[in-house]
């Protein structure tokens, strides 16, 4: 059987679908960065990844109408309100897309497990590619402006060592012990997605139309600086590094660059990729003070986004996903 012939999979219907509706997302972001930009080295990446994703676009939309589904509505241009005031500085252009480049390797792979038919796997496989360059890229202009913080630096020890005991995973009585490298991985990873989302949902805030949204994202943005200050406690408490917040590279516009519908979206769309990175640091964790820290984020954001979906869909702005077919609806009589 040729490849054509070979209908698409639930799950891989699932996969084009999300990455058109997250892509377009990020799409509207780039497209009013790169309008804002004055680095020209900075500029010129988000002109890549606008140029990258568009052609992604294209071919999603082309796997999914050949099967007859429809093209997600997603993010288009009339979500971005052009000319408006600057709201992020160059640099803080420059963490979110690199940012945004590690959810994006996150999602590739993940479409390219579910994938079976070769020519989704061949595209796949073209975005993972797409993506670890756009990380290298984004790294190293990082390192070259000292911008980058890097993960804290371990002395070596001069043997390998054993676990000995239940002490090793104690957290709360006695002495506990230093945070493992395994353990660190996570917790850094996690803190610096909070601190963009905390950097995006201020910003967003203040320019908001709708005060039911400025509600929410108030309340996101309390959430993130909760939990950055949660699991920067554990950090500190090892004298260990925290890594910088990025509050500063906000300005003070009220000039909303986006439509309220995107930046609620947006926000939600990071909720939910951070329980993905909550639940990693979790299984990590054999630290108790660590595991029970995750616990209470996982079940805390699980609370934020019921919010917003609720909030979502009140407004009619969140776009249902293919269903499978409902038996029961088709079978009844006519």
């Amino acid at each position: 059987m040729y490849k054509e012939d070979i209908k698409l999979t639930s799950s891989e219907i699932g996969t084009l679908w999300g990455q058109y509706v997250n892509g377009t997302a990020v799409d509207i972001v780039n497209k009013y960065m790169v309008s804002i930009i004055e680095d020209e080295k900075i500029k010129a990446l988000f002109e890549e990844a606008i140029h990258i994703f568009d052609e992604q676009k294209h071919q999603i939309a082309s796997f999914l109408e050949k099967d007859g589904f429809p093209i997600p509505i997603g993010f288009t241009d009339s979500d971005l309100n052009k000319g408006a005031k600057r709201l992020f500085s160059d640099i803080f252009c420059l963490h979110y897309l690199h940012i945004i480049t590690l959810h994006g390797l996150l999602g590739h792979v993940t479409s390219l497990s579910s994938s079976v038919r070769k020519d989704l796997r061949d595209f796949y496989d073209t975005c993972d590619n797409d993506g670890k360059k756009m990380y290298h890229k984004t790294t190293d202009l990082l390192l070259e402006k000292g911008h980058l913080q890097r993960d804290p630096y371990f002395f070596p020890e001069a043997n390998p060592e054993f676990i000995e005991g239940q002490q090793f995973i104690d957290g709360f009585f006695g002495e506990k012990r230093p945070l493992a490298a395994t353990e660190i991985i996570a917790l850094s990873l996690n803190m610096k997605k909070k601190i963009l989302g905390k950097a995006l949902s201020m910003g967003f805030s203040q320019v908001t139309q709708s005060k039911e949204v400025r509600k929410f994202l108030k309340s996101a943005q309390k959430t993130s600086d909760e939990q950055i200050q949660s699991l920067g406690k554990i950090l500190y408490q090892d004298n260990l590094p925290i890594p910088m917040s990025w509050e500063t590279e906000v300005t003070t516009s009220q000039d909303s660059p986006f439509s309220d519908k995107l930046m609620l979206y947006h926000i939600g769309f990071l909720l939910q990729a951070a329980q993905s990175y909550h639940g990693a640091g979790l299984a990590s964790a054999m630290r108790a003070d660590l595991v029970i820290a995750y616990e209470k984020i996982i079940l805390k954001n699980l609370t934020v986004t019921k919010n917003w979906f609720n909030l979502m869909t009140k407004n009619k702005w969140l776009e249902q996903p293919p269903l499978a077919p409902n038996r029961k609806e088709i079978a009844k009589d006519k």
